[in-house]
């Protein structure tokens, strides 16, 4: 039988328990769920209770008041407050996370006030919009530091991100990885562990692997995709990898050019782009074409992923 109500301890082994109300939160929004947990600063509290639980409760606890709360909430009718009405294959859960894209226009680390302004504005005017929506992700590319200096440039893109997202939001934000072209932020798995230390928000921010981009930036996602991903786990955590951007490349590894090219038709190639859609550790996440192609093309390369995949 469906269970009615969920009894979460965030304490879980191999398991964040905030990370599993998420889950159950962009799956099943109707299900109750009651935090009990030894965590008991309100900081905690507020995070559970933002993320989308019905009530906390701390550890040590009577049996009686756990009872009383379990009844209250099993009382509680379901109640969608969303004006958004899905449709089609969206309604029917067909499809997967959706995954918006910021304006490549906009830079949060730019020397100019004014153009990291503009860009808080954007990014807020964005997540104002997608917040109404279950299970969104929003990609954005770190920025351009023009000459500050890296440093600089995470400080500046992470004082934006802790802007940008109090508490209350629903939309997770997704760093993507960057090829490391120019002054660049976001080429190396190391800019991106600092820009999310830095903005200290882990309950709303991400990453997106771009393969083109990583390849472009020197990682050997070609030869050695299990050694990258180690990399990744290593510096960020694969954990927070939360979308992949599928696309070739037309440039040698390293040369930190950023030039897509269509599956199949670049220096990644077939097999190393179909071994990233059936890595075990990759295989559930949604993932993205951004090849220069129309819609035609992007069907054909689905069918000849999935002949690489069937014939693997």
């Amino acid at each position: 039988e469906p269970y009615d109500l969920v009894i979460l301890d965030l304490n879980l082994p191999g398991l964040d328990g905030l990370e599993l109300l998420r889950r159950i939160r962009r799956e099943r929004p109707e299900l109750r769920v009651l935090i009990l947990s030894a965590r008991a600063q309100l900081s905690d509290k507020v995070a559970g209770l933002d993320l989308g639980a019905d009530d906390y409760l701390t550890k040590p606890f009577e049996l009686e008041e756990l009872e009383a709360r379990v009844r209250t909430l099993l009382r509680r009718e379901f109640v969608q407050r969303s004006p958004l009405v899905l449709a089609g294959e969206l309604a029917d859960g067909a499809l997967g996370p959706v995954i918006a894209h910021a304006p490549y226009t906009i830079n949060p680390c730019s020397k100019d006030p004014r153009v990291r302004e503009f860009a808080l504005e954007t990014m807020a005017d964005d997540l104002s919009k997608l917040d109404r929506i279950p299970g969104v992700y929003y990609n954005f590319h770190p920025g351009s530091h023009g000459g500050q200096g890296a440093e600089a440039g995470i400080g500046l893109i992470a004082e934006t991100l802790r802007q940008l997202l109090p508490p209350g939001g629903r939309t997770v934000v997704l760093l993507e990885t960057m090829a490391g072209k120019g002054s660049e932020v976001g080429g190396s798995f190391e800019e991106l562990r600092a820009i999310l230390d830095a903005a200290d928000r882990p309950d709303r921010l991400g990453v997106c692997l771009d393969t083109c981009h990583v390849h472009d930036g020197g990682y050997d996602i070609a030869n050695d995709l299990d050694g990258v991903l180690e990399e990744f786990d290593r510096v960020i955590g694969l954990q927070n990898l939360r979308a992949i951007h599928l696309n070739d490349s037309k440039n040698e590894r390293g040369a930190r050019k950023d030039r897509h090219a269509v599956i199949g038709g670049g220096k990644i190639g077939l097999k190393a782009l179909a071994a990233v859609v059936r890595h075990p550790a990759l295989r559930q996440l949604p993932m993205v074409l951004e090849t220069p192609n129309e819609l035609p093309g992007y069907a054909a390369e689905i069918q000849l992923l999935r002949r690489e995949e069937a014939n693997a």
